[in-house]
């Protein structure tokens, strides 16, 4: 086996980030992170996308892994915007969200600041040394964030759970902690006395300050190794405020749409979703964990949201696509369903989006 096969294959998170069913056969495991009752989407041991598919099984892996279909990426790709110093706060109707990099991202309103899965790390993988590498900077300087409120980790993948960055974040800033069901089994021993909402899905959580986070569903699944898929709940997070409501999905599969749908019978008309449009070849692999460009600009309809972030691009290399590929799909999916390419931007590091009113 070649060596860089063989170093892909020893980053055991990163696959894991993707690679769908690693565990498939093994026996079933004690669930090591979260004890609770049965419901529509937990057996009792695992989390699953009720009605949903699930990711392909390991010999479905291997197949993609070695297809020989990648499109190589540049090793650095700077952003055209350079790293930036956020404001303080935002008051009134204000929204402002700053793209830090891949999921990570700024989210000032109502006077809070609310980060979302902070990678600031060079690698989203278990091991320093290997495993899926950032080709562009963080687009606001660790020590350039304002006073941080409230975390948002909506699963445990290493792109979206970096545990050292998690660590730096506390340290300064004593946040709150806002994740699905489990994941607080990760992190939390590792900081120093933290404060952490777990959320299942269909609960809400009154923050102040006018402000309610709704965990919500989405198509995704987890893990950080061999041995704990699904043991962790995924969500997705809606953010209520005077200024509009907000509809953050950290990753997810389409899923003919459903949770879109569900999301805005219940939540009705949202100012923003943020969405995410990249790590999505190829689609008989990735269809079951990641929309493509298309597919997010359905969901944006579909939620009766005004305006979209794309997210999840242009990052760290986790599948097939070239790395400017979401970028021409997300301008024809919006061409095609006749909309102003303002309304659903594709942040890059260091992008600010003041957003316009409803």
């Amino acid at each position: 086996m070649k060596r860089r096969n063989f170093l892909k294959l020893s980053a055991i998170g990163g696959l894991a980030l993707l690679g769908g069913g690693l565990l498939a056969g093994r026996a079933m495991a004690a669930n090591r992170y979260y004890t609770g009752p049965v419901s529509d989407h937990f057996d009792g041991t695992r989390f699953f996308n009720p009605g949903g598919e699930e990711p392909k099984g390991f010999m479905g892996l291997l197949k993609w892994r070695f297809n020989g279909k990648s499109v190589d990426w540049p090793a650095s790709y700077p952003s055209p915007f350079a790293p930036v110093v956020p404001e303080k706060r935002v008051s009134g109707n204000r929204l402002v969200v700053t793209m830090v990099g891949h999921a990570s991202m700024l989210i000032q309103v109502a006077g809070l600041n609310i980060l979302t899965d902070p990678v600031w790390s060079e690698r989203t993988s278990p091991v320093s040394f290997v495993g899926p590498k950032r080709v562009n900077q963080p687009g606001i300087r660790l020590e350039d964030l304002p006073a941080i409120d409230i975390v948002i980790v909506t699963h445990n993948h290493y792109d979206h759970l970096d545990i050292e960055t998690l660590k730096r974040i506390h340290a300064v800033h004593r946040p709150r902690f806002i994740t699905p069901l489990g994941n607080d089994a990760i992190f939390g021993p590792e900081l120093d006395d933290p404060r952490i909402t777990v959320m299942d899905w269909g609960s809400k959580d009154y923050i102040g300050k006018n402000v309610t986070i709704h965990c919500e569903p989405c198509h995704h699944w987890s893990a950080r190794g061999l041995n704990d898929r699904r043991m962790a709940l995924w969500g997705a997070f809606v953010i209520e405020t005077l200024a509009g409501k907000i509809y953050h999905i950290g990753d997810t599969g389409f899923h003919q749409g459903i949770n879109y749908k569900a999301a805005a019978a219940k939540h009705g008309n949202f100012r923003l979703a943020i969405l995410p449009i990249g790590a999505y070849e190829p689609r008989w692999f990735m269809q079951a964990q990641h929309q493509n460009p298309e597919e997010a600009v359905a969901g944006m309809q579909l939620a009766k949201a005004s305006y979209a972030i794309g997210h999840h691009w242009g990052t760290v290399k986790l599948t097939d696509e070239g790395i400017e590929e979401p970028l021409a799909a997300l301008s024809n999916a919006l061409q095609a369903a006749q909309m102003k390419p303002e309304r659903f931007r594709a942040l890059r590091p260091g992008e600010v989006f003041d957003v316009p009113d409803a």
